[in-house]
């Protein structure tokens, strides 16, 4: 364990010796700062995910001490969207300190082309290319251990009615699930709001997402509903987890406005943890947002918020 590592959980896990010695007017209060120091390195009670670099201000660069700092500081996942990217040596090396620490590993990009109409076109060459991406995302998977490989379905087509955009996305998709269904890699659909962030994307709902999983009909075909996009997209987050809950395999977080860490925006994930996990979810929460402080001081906040939003009863 790095200096760097070794100290920030000597100040979380002692911040509460002063009250050892507090006098007996500080009753309960005492006691419970204790408390809260003493579970400041316990396990979360879901998976959250920070991706690597999240906390490089107390672990650096190296990839296995981002690993062993998350640990040290309770999460039991990791996400990398770019993990498909990574020389095989590095993938390798994240897959084998991800389950020496009894971790898991959420969703990679497999495909997320913002720029092309894909997905939404009966074409052979889109076909093939598809399928060719497929089978590199099983290799990875292979290597890794990873369940889940994300896809964008790209953009929408302007000059094809909606209804046969969704008619070939829902095709598309059976091609891809022949063959990461055998693989045991589940495709996770993410819509993405066109409001602010990604105009012209032709999966944008939740709801859309739902209609599309049900309709491919695979258990390869999930959806990963990224809180952020969602409140932006519908609202209503809750509800709206709730009925597409037997389509949904991931979570990427982030508040909004600013898409930064819980208790930034107007998101309250504490009563959306609590509802996710009142529902028994074993699965990943991928921390897909920035930082608010962009330093020490304010890594050190975003585990504070995670711990603040963790905190809800059952």
């Amino acid at each position: 364990m790095d200096n760097s590592r070794r100290n920030f959980i000597r100040n979380v896990t002692t911040a509460g010796a002063a009250f050892l010695a507090a006098p007996a007017v500080f009753g309960r209060d005492a006691d419970s700062k204790q408390q809260k120091a003493k579970d400041a390195t316990a396990p979360f009670k879901l998976k959250y995910a920070p991706g690597f670099g999240m906390f490089r201000e107390h672990a650096g660069k190296e990839i296995a001490d981002n690993i062993k700092f998350c640990h040290d500081m309770g999460f039991r996942a990791m996400f990398d969207n770019g993990l498909m990217n990574r020389p095989v040596e590095d993938q390798v090396k994240i897959a084998n300190e991800i389950h020496k620490l009894g971790m898991e590993l959420g969703p990679f990009v497999l495909y997320a082309d913002f720029s092309v109409t894909s997905f939404v076109l009966n074409k052979p060459e889109i076909r093939e290319m598809l399928i060719k991406k497929m089978k590199d995302g099983v290799e990875v998977a292979k290597r890794t251990g990873v369940k889940w490989a994300l896809v964008v379905p790209g953009r929408y087509d302007e000059k094809l009615h909606r209804d046969y955009q969704t008619a070939n996305v829902v095709d598309n998709l059976r091609y891809c699930c022949d063959i990461m269904e055998p693989a045991g890699l589940t495709i996770v659909l993410e819509p993405l709001n066109t409001l602010i962030n990604h105009p012209g994307l032709f999966l944008n709902g939740i709801p859309q997402a739902y209609s599309i999983c049900r309709a491919v009909n695979s258990r390869a075909c999930k959806i990963v509903d990224d809180i952020y996009h969602q409140q932006i997209t519908e609202g209503n987050l809750i509800p709206n987890i709730e009925a597409a809950w037997s389509e949904i395999a991931a979570f990427h977080l982030g508040d909004n406005p600013g898409r930064n860490e819980p208790t930034t925006g107007e998101i309250n994930f504490k009563n959306v943890f609590k509802y996710i996990y009142s529902r028994k979810y074993e699965g990943v929460l991928c921390m897909e947002h920035g930082i608010s402080n962009k330093t020490k001081e304010g890594e050190a906040r975003v585990i504070e918020a995670y711990r603040e939003c963790d905190s809800f009863q059952i």
